[in-house]
């Protein structure tokens, strides 16, 4: 008689905790739209701990943008480039309201349980990720993360990522100013932390979850 199909106990509990944790940040937001600030301020304050929360690094939801420059959040909130005063923006109704953490911890986490969603049905068909895999999919991270990070010693919107001079003179000025500068969506600033967010994610899983699965079957 052929076995029913289970999931395991696990896998089960990622899926729902981790779901859990991808999709506060996002009801921050909605729960501010809604007129339920209690609640929405609640979520910023919890995800306050585990993410800088900087609003031109951040999504924006129910506006008619999806993110701001630094220069359109200092007009709407305080012209100040202070890290710690910009992170207590989260927006108004006029913006929208941000979402609890920032877009690179978006992509990071979402395309962590995202793809550990799909790991599952095709984990029998998948070789396991070495090590040295690994360290592949997470050196682009590393090197704009660190870059971001040694950048913002300049201040915030003064540092070498912020303009990207280097880069424009690499690519001969070929895109827009726009794509150079800042970290509005469809800058490079924006895309590289998506992009490098969503390689983090799909290596984490693709190497993590193999032994997982083993320790706990045994």
């Amino acid at each position: 008689m052929k076995q029913p199909f289970r999931l395991p106990r696990w896998f089960i509990l990622f899926a729902l905790l981790a779901g859990l944790y991808v999709v506060l940040p996002f009801l921050a937001p909605a729960f501010m739209a809604v007129g339920w600030s209690g609640a929405g301020k609640a979520i910023y304050f919890v995800y306050s701990f585990l993410c800088h929360q900087l609003p031109e690094r951040s999504y924006f939801l129910f506006g008619p943008k999806v993110t701001y420059s630094l220069s359109e959040i200092q007009a709407a909130w305080q012209n100040t480039t202070n890290p710690l005063v910009l992170r207590q923006f989260i927006g108004s109704p006029v913006m929208g309201w941000k979402v609890a953490w920032s877009d690179r911890m978006v992509s990071m986490f979402t395309s962590i349980w995202v793809f550990g969603l799909l790991w599952y049905p095709f984990r029998r068909r998948l070789p396991k990720l070495p090590i040295w895999g690994l360290f592949l999919f997470l050196l682009p991270m590393a090197l704009d993360g660190t870059s971001h990070f040694i950048s913002d010693f300049w201040g915030i919107g003064q540092g070498f990522r912020d303009t990207n001079l280097w880069l424009a003179a690499l690519t001969g000025h070929f895109f827009p100013p726009t794509f150079y500068a800042g970290d509005a969506w469809g800058s490079f600033n924006s895309l590289m932390r998506l992009l490098t967010g969503i390689l983090f994610g799909l290596g984490i899983v693709w190497f993590a979850f193999p032994y997982i699965d083993e320790s706990f079957s045994e």
